[in-house]
């Protein structure tokens, strides 16, 4: 090869390294900015509404890094247990007192059942905004403050808010059934999976649509937070 045929070579090569370089340094910056901006915003409070009288308790609860917003299972407002049945869970225990609710990527709900379990596709598509979201629904028969669940009181007007916020995640079938999603990729004997609306991305996570929830009805949120610690920072609590 001659000294103008190896000029001509490297050429793509230097253009291919250049973009690459750059490219990189593009997702850096980006990450860098996302990760400032979680913190930052994840640290300015929405207050909480005043004077609201406490007649109903709920909790949020975290495993760590998904937030889960946590209802009465039946009182005079609403019945969940005639939505969420427990025929759809593998224990069909009726004893529950409480239902928990968390939103996120149904790629992730289904597929990673641990970060081992995570590819390529599954991450890119919940990154993106490109996939299909689910609500997880877990019932409880206590519950347990402490680090990972806070205790809230709030008014029955509130909770009817919280009510429509989380009725209005679900999709329905033409004949007004919440969807249930059948699959084995349940996270124990007392949850299960339900079709859910809206897109999981950087931007609107699991964790998002919790927080979002608090703004719903009332109480003490992030202003923006993609990360549970967002949410429990906010009640003096650090994840």
């Amino acid at each position: 090869m001659n000294r103008l045929e190896t000029c001509y070579t490297l050429i793509p090569m230097k253009k291919f390294l250049k973009y690459f370089l750059y490219s990189s340094l593009g997702f850096i910056v980006f990450i860098g900015l996302y990760l400032l901006s979680a913190y930052g915003l994840g640290k300015i409070s929405v207050d909480k509404e005043p004077n609201s009288p406490e007649e109903v308790t709920m909790y949020i609860l975290t495993n760590g890094v998904h937030t889960d917003l946590v209802m009465p299972l039946r009182n005079e407002q609403m019945d969940w247990s005639k939505e969420v049945k427990f025929e759809n869970t593998i224990g069909k225990d009726t004893l529950a007192e409480y239902l928990a609710v968390g939103w996120g990527d149904k790629g992730f709900y289904l597929n990673t059942p641990t970060w081992a379990d995570l590819t390529f596709s599954v991450a890119f598509k919940a990154a993106t905004g490109l996939s299909t979201s689910a609500i997880h629904a877990t019932f409880y028969k206590t519950m347990k403050v402490g680090n990972d669940c806070v205790e809230l009181k709030i008014s029955k007007e509130q909770y009817g808010r919280l009510i429509k916020y989380v009725q209005n995640s679900l999709l329905r079938s033409p004949d007004g059934h919440i969807i249930n999603i059948k699959t084995n990729a349940n996270y124990g004997k007392n949850d299960a999976f339900y079709e859910a609306g809206g897109s999981y991305s950087m931007l609107h996570t699991c964790n998002t649509w919790a927080n979002n929830g608090l703004k719903s009805c009332g109480q003490k949120a992030a202003l923006w937070t993609p990360f549970d610690s967002g949410i429990f920072g906010q009640y003096g609590i650090k994840q």
